[in-house]
């Protein structure tokens, strides 16, 4: 039998031996952790809160938290790359989580070249409507990704890029504009397409002022009054609206490119196949067979596996860097030179 409390110092040992989460009901500590899950700004911030203790382990791994998680909690390097960061991801994939569905996708596709698996990763997420899934599967739609070049499906590939952007991806609307710019896939309709592609610009621009600035939407805007005014970001700025006289930062990569990115750049776990090759560094895609990506024909030395890659990296960062130099094409390989842009491409 417990002795009684006889004086105020048993009381407060008391209260300093308790523990208050314990009165906490199950169903209460389970919403705050899904607010903790889909609010977190980083993987750490989520599983340090798992190591507490048991019972937050075995409440933060229930099917309704990871479900909840949000695409944050998936930024894992490809350094720390791991067994139980595979069975996490797995666990948020079986609780029907998209964000976790998607970003596993993309690495048993690329990473692991499981292109099963990952195929069907990302159409059980572009079931759910989620965009960057539905303009992956897009990707390898043009591309023919994991197959042979006769197996590309232009028209596939419109609709989803369709599909994606009425969902709000912008780089799919970007795609869908040259698409129906240069007759890619679907009837050519040049205005429509201009069209299109301003309006991604300005939902761009929309963004940044939301996510940056988000009391004063006017501050990223940065009137050009001389040719090297200085921008009023510190961050890069990726001049999309020059010819309208704006700027805007440049925007963050996906968690799932700049994995792939760091695991055949940085982290040495990843080793591409011999003649394949890397998307531009904005992006991390690799080749799943030769010339399957649009090359610069100017330098030849960057690769695109869209054109709204290459549309963007052209006005961020190689356009500044590009030079005519004499290299060899690979023989037995027909390219037809595309022109996009300020630039032209070989279509492998």
């Amino acid at each position: 039998m417990r002795r009684p409390l006889r004086n105020s110092n048993d009381y407060k040992l008391a209260a300093v031996n308790h523990d208050h989460l314990d009165v906490l009901p199950d169903d209460l500590v389970v919403f705050i952790l899904c607010k903790l899950s889909s609010t977190a700004s980083s993987p750490s911030q989520f599983v340090n809160v798992l190591l507490t203790c048991k019972r937050l382990k075995r409440l933060g791994l229930s099917r309704l938290v990871l479900a909840k998680a949000g695409e944050r909690v998936f930024e894992m390097k490809a350094a720390n790359w791991s067994d139980y960061a595979h069975r996490f991801l797995k666990r948020c994939v079986n609780a029907g989580n998209v964000d976790a569905t998607y970003t596993l996708g993309m690495i048993q596709f690329y990473c692991f070249q499981n292109r099963g698996s990952g195929i069907s990763l990302l159409a059980s997420a572009a079931s759910k409507y989620h965009a960057p899934s539905l303009y992956s599967l897009a990707v390898t739609q043009f591309n023919g990704s994991g197959s042979l070049t006769s197996e590309k499906n232009l028209k596939a590939g419109v609709a989803l890029c369709l599909r994606a952007a009425i969902t709000g991806h912008i780089g799919a609307l970007r795609e869908l504009g040259h698409c129906l710019q240069d007759g890619y896939g679907v009837r050519q309709n040049i205005a429509e397409g201009r069209r299109l592609l301003v309006h991604a610009n300005v939902r761009e621009l929309a963004l940044v002022a939301k996510t940056k600035f988000p009391t004063s939407p006017s501050t990223t805007w940065h009137v050009h009054r001389q040719q090297n005014a200085t921008c009023r970001f510190r961050e890069p700025v990726c001049p999309l609206l020059s010819d309208y006289g704006f700027t805007e930062a440049v925007p963050e990569m996906p968690a799932a490119n700049r994995f792939m990115m760091e695991w055949f750049e940085s982290s040495g776990r990843g080793a591409l196949g011999e003649g394949l090759r890397l998307c531009h560094g904005g992006c991390g895609r690799s080749e799943t067979r030769p010339l399957e990506f649009r090359r610069c024909s100017v330098c030849g030395k960057v690769n695109y596996c869209s054109r709204g890659c290459q549309a963007i990296d052209w006005k961020v960062r190689h356009k500044m860097e590009c030079f005519p130099v004499e290299y060899l094409v690979e023989q037995n390989v027909g390219g037809n030179i595309a022109a996009i842009g300020d630039e032209n491409v070989a279509i492998g």
